[in-house]
């Protein structure tokens, strides 16, 4: 944040971090004084001169695009990041992350507990391509560095695991990958800024699908990968333009917009995710339930530590009575304001069938594994009152 004049930031002013949702790397327009940054809707930038190419940035939209380049900044300076890459999807961000760090012969030592596109791109494609992978368990440490060997470039972790809420000890691991001269790259969608800034713990990379949380509306798709110095985030944009997967202006402008109410949307929904697995807990058709927030969360000391600001993020999951049938039965049967639908950190409150619906591209037995049956349900909290989304949930329990 820069600029003098009317609307310029005081010098040496630390600013809040709602502020920061609101304002971070965005000036006015210098032409115009517009307070939202522009759509720069243009393929091409004309240049003044051959000896002057990029004198003002910019040349082709495929490797830069000044509306991304505002949300990049943005996003950056939320995460306490060197710098910020934004392309056109979250896989699009992991991918972009693994061909950056990893080529033939190297292997990665990755969470058993993933989004189910990050574990079909390392497990079919990557594994193709010569690249080895180990599945973990991350919530020991001990376990993430026994799996490495000497070809190890790259440690992927992900907190909370998406779908099983598992957390990685981010100051752990990334203590664990620096003593052996490995990067570390966190996928903290689940977590967004708000509750955890992995750089903050030492990690090297931090994925986010933008499309959930920083959106937080079900309106766009997109993904950013932010570095945690200038010459990995160069390295991140460098790929960027080779795999041509930048996102667009006008999704960059949706979601400058829609960050400036994480912060707000965030808390509510934590706040309604602790009041519904508390609800869950009490109801006798529920086997199991959970949520970081819960006193009975096996990693609740890490959680208690980890999370900032006493929230412990949106979603949670639980298990009925009478199995796979039942679950399913639940998952069909709920009525509004809950929707049977993928995705997640929206306003709308989100049931999801992870066996079906986002996790049905990994093997069978890897789900049962690390406990994602047919009957898992992964719910994502809204902002819609909360005591509507409870009578709702419990109708749906009590008709089973």
């Amino acid at each position: 944040m820069s600029g003098k004049g009317a609307g310029s930031w005081p010098e040496g002013v630390e600013m809040g971090y709602a502020t920061q949702l609101v304002h971070a790397g965005i000036d006015p327009d210098e032409k115009t004084g517009a307070i939202l940054t522009p759509i720069y809707q243009a393929t091409t930038y004309v240049q003044e001169s051959v000896d002057k190419y990029l004198a003002k940035g910019f040349s082709y939209s495929r490797t830069a695009n000044p509306t991304v380049k505002a949300l990049e900044a943005k996003i950056a300076q939320l995460e306490n990041g060197a710098g910020a890459c934004c392309v056109c999807t979250g896989m699009a961000a992991t991918v972009t992350v693994m061909t950056a760090t990893l080529k033939a012969g190297d292997h990665c030592v990755i969470t058993d507990c993933s989004y189910g596109g990050t574990n079909r791109a390392a497990r079919v494609m990557f594994s193709d391509l010569g690249i080895t992978f180990s599945f973990v368990d991350f919530r020991d440490p001990a376990i993430v560095e026994a799996a490495i060997r000497p070809n190890t470039k790259l440690i992927f972790s992900e907190t909370p695991a998406n779908p099983t809420l598992t957390l990685t000890d981010l100051d752990a691991v990334s203590a664990i990958a620096k003593a052996h001269g490995i990067l570390h790259a966190c996928d903290s969608t689940f977590s967004t800024p708000i509750m955890v800034k992995p750089i903050d713990h030492g990690c090297d990379l931090v994925i986010q699908s933008l499309t959930k949380y920083y959106d937080g509306h079900n309106q766009t798709v997109g993904g950013a990968v932010i570095s945690a110095t200038k010459e990995l985030d160069e390295r991140m944009h460098f790929y960027q333009n080779i795999h041509g997967n930048i996102l667009s202006p006008q999704c960059s402008f949706y979601v400058l917009q829609a960050t400036k109410t994480m912060g707000l949307r965030f808390k509510q929904q934590c706040a309604t995710a602790q009041k519904v697995a508390e609800f869950l807990e009490t109801h006798p058709k529920v086997q199991t339930v959970h949520y970081p927030g819960l006193a009975s969360f096996p990693q609740k000391e890490l959680a208690d530590r980890q999370h900032k600001g006493g929230v412990h993020g949106t979603m949670l999951w639980f298990e009925v009575a009478g199995g796979t049938e039942a679950g399913r039965k639940l998952m069909d049967s709920v009525q509004r304001p809950w929707s049977l639908c993928e995705n997640l950190g929206a306003t709308e409150s989100i049931i999801t069938c992870p066996a079906v619906m986002t996790h049905a591209n990994m093997l069978q037995e890897d789900r049962l594994k690390v406990g994602i049956t047919d009957g898992f349900v992964r719910v994502s909290c809204g902002i819609e009152d909360t005591d509507d989304l409870l009578r709702a949930l419990k109708t749906a329990l009590d008709n089973l």
